[in-house]
């Protein structure tokens, strides 16, 4: 049975931290104090704007369809001439030619085909279905009304119709939009750029063994978040376990991102310099260092002159979890937008999930359809170092902080990253 403390707000010690603020409250404390930003706009053909932010408000320029256009293949008419017209007693119409100058007179008909423009003095169309051609003839077999099969000038837009807002993500739907109301380029905002710096003496680039250092595998995991919510990252590397030289790497961050993401050295230990060393870049620095979250827990949030910074744990799970936690979020405030959210499913937990009170808890989980029902099971090997626990697994739980856990066979809500896994692939 889920068990709830109805608290609005915790503060809850954490080891090593006087306390810790729970993830909305920390995302606040920055966002409230952002610098005003300068809009950039860039101008770049619509047909290459998938998934940017809109830059402008988008206003019809015209009707939409500017002209009554068929809606069917068939034959534009009067549709007074169609009345009474059945299979067993068809009207017979004289053909026309379908031509830009035509004009449907009184016993008439023109061959017309879908999205074609209505010639004067007609006002429906017969579906090809229901008419017989036969030389200059065309029998008729079933009446229409005025406008049936007719798209009316503006029925789909009027000029001057807000199409779509500023800030908005566009979409494959939006671009065709914006295509078919004569947009060629259009207005959209500058990526915001979001630098990447790791620091370790104990880390080195790429994948080669070297005895007494492992992969820096945080970068590459971030900077490929980044070019997921629809930023541009940018490198800064890796710097020691010295002051100086994270000092002189977050300087360069500051000078040309938006935003400066910094893993490792977060905490409270005695080489954990990277609090200390934003504290003296500029102010207000750190607002937050420790937030209410399992994992993640050693998180630091806070601006550099009006620039946002956050420094993140070393393990990649906790450095990864904390990035979807507050990375996103923050750039939709940055640039007045929302990104779409992940699929949520529903699925019995397989087995009792612990939350700690006070704490947001990312559970990894694995989502299957079975013929029965939808089931999650945590993954085992769950620990912050564990990379292999985000690769297994296709989805979270996320236990609220006021929850301490779920029990085995409850319904719970996933936040999917990858599909639903299917009974038969494991077969």
């Amino acid at each position: 049975m889920e068990k709830e403390r109805n608290r609005e707000h915790f503060y809850v010690a954490g080891k090593g931290f006087k306390n810790l603020t729970i993830t909305r409250d920390a995302l606040k404390l920055v966002t409230e104090r952002l610098s005003p930003r300068n809009r950039e706009l860039e101008n770049i053909p619509s047909s290459s704007a998938l998934h940017r932010v809109l830059g402008e408000n988008v206003i019809s320029p015209v009707d939409v369809p500017s002209f009554d256009r068929a809606a069917m293949d068939g034959f534009a008419v009067r549709a007074e001439d169609t009345y009474s017209a059945t299979i067993n007693s068809p009207i017979t119409l004289k053909l026309i030619e379908a031509t830009a100058e035509a004009s449907v007179r009184k016993g008439q008909a023109s061959p017309i085909a879908t999205g074609g423009c209505m010639p004067s003095g007609a006002d429906a169309v017969v579906m090809s279905e229901y008419a017989k051609k036969a030389l200059d003839e065309v029998e008729v077999s079933a009446e229409v009304h005025p406008t049936e099969n007719v798209s009316r000038i503006g029925e789909d837009l009027r000029k001057g119709t807000l199409v779509l807002k500023r800030g908005q993500r566009l979409l494959p739907q939006d671009i065709g939009m914006l295509v078919y109301l004569g947009y060629e380029y259009v207005n959209v905002e500058r990526r915001l750029r979001i630098a990447v710096l790791s620091t370790g003496n104990e880390i080195h680039d790429g994948p080669k063994v070297t005895p007494g250092k492992i992969p820096d595998v945080n970068r590459p995991t971030l900077i490929n978040g980044i070019r997921e919510i629809g930023c541009e990252p940018i490198d800064l590397g890796i710097a020691a376990d010295e002051a100086n030289a994270i000092s002189k790497k977050l300087t360069e961050g500051l000078a040309i991102a938006d935003i400066v993401l910094v893993t490792a050295g977060t905490s409270v230990g005695p080489r954990d310099f990277v609090p200390k060393v934003i504290d003296a870049l500029g102010k207000p620095g750190l607002l937050v260092h420790g937030v209410a979250m399992r994992p993640s827990m050693p998180t630091g949030l806070g601006l550099i002159n009006g620039k946002p910074i956050i420094s993140l744990p070393g393990y990649p799970v906790s450095a990864y979890l904390a990035f979807v936690e507050f990375v996103p979020a923050l750039v939709d405030e940055m640039l007045g937008t929302c990104h779409l959210p992940r699929p949520i499913v529903r699925a019995k937990i397989v087995r009792r999930i612990a939350g700690v009170l006070g704490s947001r808890t990312y559970v990894r989980v694995r989502v299957r359809e079975e013929t029965d029902g939808t089931y999650a099971e945590p993954v085992s090997a769950s620990g912050a170092g564990i990379l292999s626990s985000l690769v297994r697994s296709n989805g979270f739980v996320i236990v609220p902080e006021n929850v301490e856990g779920y029990e085995e066979g409850e319904l719970v809500e996933v936040e999917l990253f990858r599909p639903v896994e299917s009974s038969n692939e494991n077969a």
